[in-house]
């Protein structure tokens, strides 16, 4: 290859074809949600394909299970896709253990057309020219290329005596430099002389992500990569790699890390601290455990190096869609706000219908509560939506309409200051006679009679709400108080009166 400069800007009208291939060691990182949904996005906004395709070749890093988590996760974030594992689809298999035999075949091409070579040097060899070189103060590492120059003879001979035994590296060019174009970016140059010569196929066959990465990107024919800006240092390896199989490459898009409020990487390791003091969730699992929407985790998402424009925060992905491309994309890292996503989860909340709020919460209210009446909490619903972010803060706040045995305020609690037992028994007494001959038990029809007798008794509203709350719903926090007997219902509300009544 002559040592020059390149320059890779592809340019092509090829269908948008872009993939999400994250490795199953582990949990969803909300970093790798974010490259997932901006990849979702751009497929959506282009009629194009986005593809799941699961890269573990680093078997000892495989973690069980991980695939499964890592697909629920993706579902919960509404990013469905169209070919993948479990799905199939014209250029599978879609998991890189399953299609060893074309790295190898396209690794063993590069040795036979002098675009990679066989390195037969051992873990000690490497470690100790690794030292030597950095004794010397060279910036390059190019210490691995001990066998890159070897006779046919030489190469032969340590082939014999190391069993067989040896790794497969890429061919870098020694001078020059390497240009390369991406959308975000622009031009990017690297000084050659600062390059590996990267394995892209290790000695049990399995290849490195390098190789792993080009091949399968071309045979899927993805138009685009999407990828987060840690991998710029390798760009001008796959660039040279896609140079020397003579194959056109996709449109490169290296996306903004998300860090910490205080900078730094989001790790479970370090978890990260929000300006509150909160820890930071790391995994899309945790997110999904601390309750957030999916709606305000990807509107989130998508503020994180992305721009709506009109000034908007808060917005639908359908909107988004409309609007996606990778020229909003700012370059500049972007710092987690927490408090953000808490703003935009109570949005999304009160922007619900209250059929989807109420499908949401049953199951959480089934599991504390047991049997829920469902009329009763599509009632109860617009007077508690405002105030619930996450969704499940509605269990403690219902539980005067669901708990199976009410536990009745103490008479401590009824009483206000400045007024004892028999003043409050009277009022309430009163408050009884006009609710039971209410015809109307309306919120709106409570709230007309019981005001009518504030006056009346020339008692100031609290002295007469606050008991009447105990009374009836005997909860510190709770909805509106005329709400909250609407839907608890006339004969219930008068029967917890009583109770009150006679405990004075």
């Amino acid at each position: 290859m002559p040592a020059q400069t390149r320059r890779y800007s592809i340019l092509s009208n090829k269908p948008v074809r872009v993939r999400f291939a994250p490795s199953p060691t582990g949990y969803l990182h909300i970093g790798s949600a974010r490259t997932a949904l901006f990849t979702w996005l751009y497929a959506r906004a282009n009629d194009g394909v986005f593809i799941l395709r699961i890269e573990d070749t680093d078997q000892n890093r495989f973690v069980e299970d991980s695939l499964q988590q890592m697909m629920r996760s993706l579902r919960w974030l509404g990013l469905e896709w169209d070919e993948g594992p479990d799905k199939g689809g014209n250029y599978g298999p879609y998991v890189q253990s399953e299609r060893l035999e074309h790295y190898q075949k396209w690794a063993n091409w590069l040795v036979e057309q002098g675009k990679a070579y066989r390195c037969y040097a051992t873990p000690q060899e490497l470690a100790r020219a690794k030292e030597l070189a950095e004794k010397a103060g060279k910036r390059g590492a190019g210490y691995e290329r001990m066998h890159r120059f070897l006779s046919d003879r030489e190469r032969a001979r340590l082939h014999d005596e190391r069993g067989g035994k040896y790794v497969i590296r890429f061919a870098m060019p020694l001078e020059g430099t390497t240009e390369v174009y991406d959308k975000v970016r622009g031009k990017i140059v690297f000084d050659n002389s600062e390059l590996n010569d990267a394995v892209l196929l290790k000695s049990d066959g399995f290849p490195t992500y390098h190789l792993a990465v080009v091949v399968d990107d071309y045979l899927m024919q993805i138009s685009h990569v999407t990828r987060t800006t840690e991998w710029l240092p390798s760009f001008p390896l796959h660039a040279r790699i896609y140079e020397a199989f003579g194959w056109e490459q996709p449109e490169w898009v290296h996306l903004p890390v998300i860090l910490c409020p205080g900078g730094g990487k989001m790790s479970k390791r370090k978890p990260c601290k929000s300006e509150e003091g909160e820890t930071i969730p790391v995994s899309v699992d945790e997110y999904i455990d601390a309750g957030y929407e999916p709606e305000a985790v990807v509107n989130w998402l998508t503020n994180l190096g992305w721009s709506f424009g009109d000034d908007r925060e808060f917005f639908y992905v359908h909107e988004t869609i409309q609007r996606f491309n990778f020229d909003r994309i700012n370059p500049a890292p972007a710092k987690v706000p927490l408090s953000k996503l808490k703003a935009l989860n109570g949005e999304h909340i009160r922007a619900m219908s209250d059929e989807r709020i109420a499908q949401e919460l049953h199951p959480m209210l089934e599991a504390v509560y047991g049997e829920i009446d469902t009329n009763k909490l599509l009632g109860i619903i617009p007077h508690i939506k405002a105030r619930i972010n996450p969704m499940r803060d509605a269990v403690p706040l219902v539980k005067f309409l669901f708990a199976k045995e009410f536990v009745p305020a103490t008479t401590e609690q009824m009483i206000p200051r400045k007024m004892d037992a028999a003043q409050v028994k009277t009022i309430l007494q009163r408050c009884y006679d006009v609710l039971n001959n209410l015809e109307d038990f309306s919120a709106a029809a409570q709230d007309k009679h019981i005001r009518a007798l504030v006056e009346e008794t020339g008692l100031k509203t609290g002295q007469v709400f606050s008991p009447l709350r105990w009374a009836t719903i005997a909860q510190e926090v709770s909805p509106p108080l005329f709400e909250s007997m609407e839907v608890l219902g006339k004969e219930v509300s008068l029967a917890r009166l009583r109770d009150a009544i006679q405990r004075l």
